[in-house]
């Protein structure tokens, strides 16, 4: 299985999550794919979501725009999936790069209301992020290749909470980069979860850019921490102590780790002796605080 495979089985899982949010919360809302190939096959995967969902679109307006250099057979393509539609969605093929994006979505009226965007192969420039942040609310998921972090440019674009990673063939394939970025916890929460909920035996590791170390982690419901205990040593050692629930919201908005895996590193940490709590005993709860133990660094392989 390849990257595009892994990615479009998390674009399967995060529509699931957004799509009915969008639905209860709108009477319209729009789903933007944009590519830079000519492949849209995560396209015709999104069009079967929707089409699970035709019950609740009753009453409600879905418009889905398609933006890749297919050709002219893309529409072909497409038409499969797009018959087993309901009415009220309205699907628009645009041929054509990502950079095209920002006039599409103005076209579409896509402001104001819930906008999902999905850019697989884009710049991360300033005037197609800020089109996909006119949503209300706004979410985007950008793939790209490696070299830099998308987190500045994402939060630069209004989005205020971040996650990103790489992903690393097991045979040698070219890594991509994937960045998230919403205003919703619950989104990102959702991303996470579908991140290490994807299929463990695609052949696809990751790497998480926040690691100093650069580990390639396999795709597991329970990741190896050994990543997060050295992010969460490096945070201590700039930020000083800090409560259970702060280094929990680090885990999920700096790291590609979730919420609860900072618990079990956290656990880790304390039973090797690089970290200390206070109070001293008890359960491991939000108002905890932590410190690193004098050597803690040290004491933070994986």
């Amino acid at each position: 299985m390849s990257t595009d495979a892994v990615l479009r089985e998390l674009l399967v899982r995060q529509l699931d999550h957004w799509l009915p949010a969008a639905l209860h919360r709108a009477r319209r809302a729009t789903l933007a794919l944009a590519y830079a190939g000519g492949d849209a096959a995560g396209a015709e995967a999104a069009l079967r979501v929707v089409a699970e969902f035709a019950d609740r679109l009753r009453g409600r307006r879905l418009t889905v725009l398609v933006i890749a250099g297919g050709g002219e057979d893309l529409p072909a393509r497409l038409g499969a999936a797009e018959a087993a539609l309901p009415a009220d969605v309205a699907v628009h093929v645009v041929p054509g790069r990502p950079d095209r994006l920002p006039v599409a979505l103005k076209a579409a009226g896509a402001a104001g209301a819930p906008l999902f965007t999905v850019v697989d192969g884009g710049e991360p420039d300033r005037a197609l992020l800020a089109a996909a942040a006119s949503g209300r609310p706004a979410e985007v998921l950008l793939v790209t290749a490696p070299g830099r972090s998308l987190r500045p440019a994402l939060t630069g674009a209004g989005f205020p909470l971040v996650t990103e990673v790489e992903l690393v063939p097991a045979d040698g394939g070219p890594a991509r980069l994937l960045g998230y970025a919403t205003g919703s916890d619950r989104g990102l929460e959702a991303v996470k979860d579908a991140l290490w909920a994807v299929d463990e035996y695609a052949g696809v590791r990751y790497r998480d850019p926040a690691d100093p170390a650069g580990r390639l982690l396999d795709i597991s419901l329970d990741p190896e921490p050994g990543p997060l205990r050295r992010e969460l040593l490096a945070e201590l050692a700039r930020s000083g102590p800090r409560t259970v629930t702060e280094l929990r919201r680090f885990a999920a908005t700096s790291t590609v780790y979730r919420a609860a895996d900072a618990n079990r590193a956290l656990a880790s940490l304390l039973a090797a002796g690089a970290v200390t709590r206070d109070p001293g005993h008890g359960r491991l709860g939000g108002d905890v605080l932590i410190s690193a133990a004098s050597g803690g660094a040290a004491g933070s392989s994986a």
